[in-house]
């Protein structure tokens, strides 16, 4: 493990860290069972912190690169990190509060300032999914010098594919928020219920990422 990797780790655990709901122990029941209600969005904030480390160690896994472009990009997406762990705390308490059937009041959020929380959240899931794409896309720039196969170069285009395609619904949600929020401000929920897209898009560059690795086999198996 390098410095960078260890520093990374260290800014990721501490923006878990701000998730919790108190860092002091319950004195009474009461104060248990709020920080019980708040276990949900815990669960859901830490899940998708998960998956950016995890592509983020991914990257290290794959590549012997740790240049001056890695650390910066490395250094902007822990900034980003940090930055959006209180707005993707905030966005995801609210879902699970009406879940529980506890109100939303104006002194929590209005209506009119849903679309600029979607779009809060979504300038946050843009950048830190291009700044993954970037670093895949310089590794794919020094593939020769990495000595990367066949199987390799493309499992970094895919990475770049996958890490752009989860920017683009950032973009859409904001988009969506914004149009929104101007013409129809009650349905502008649709901006957060777009990110269900993921699943599709993942799916269909994993199925192309499947198919293109057949034929690499099928072209180094066949005759000569």
């Amino acid at each position: 493990m390098s410095r960078v990797e260890g520093f990374s780790d260290a800014v990721f655990a501490f923006g878990i860290t701000l998730l919790v709901v108190s860092l002091e122990v319950p004195k009474t029941y009461h104060e248990l069972i709020a920080a019980m209600r708040a276990f949900p969005t815990f669960a859901v904030c830490f899940a998708l912190l998960f998956q950016v480390w995890r592509r983020h160690y991914q990257f290290f896994r794959a590549y012997d690169l740790e240049d001056d472009t890695v650390i910066a990009l490395t250094g902007v997406l822990l900034f980003v990190v940090l930055f959006y762990v209180y707005p993707l705390k905030f966005l995801w308490s609210l879902p699970f509060a009406r879940i529980e059937g506890r109100r939303i009041t104006d002194q929590i959020i209005t209506t009119a300032q849903v679309p600029a929380l979607f779009t809060i959240y979504g300038a946050g899931v843009t950048s830190v999914f291009t700044i993954l794409a970037l670093l895949y896309r310089h590794a794919y720039r020094m593939r020769d010098q990495l000595g990367l196969t066949g199987e390799e170069v493309l499992a970094t285009r895919i990475q770049i594919y996958s890490n752009v395609s989860l920017a683009g619904w950032g973009v859409v949600s904001i988009t969506l928020a914004q149009v929104l929020g101007r013409v129809a401000p009650n349905q502008v929920g649709i901006a957060g219920l777009i990110y269900t897209g993921i699943g599709v898009s993942e799916w269909i560059i994993g199925s192309y990422h499947g198919r293109r690795l057949r034929e690499l086999n099928t072209t180094r198996t066949s005759p000569a």
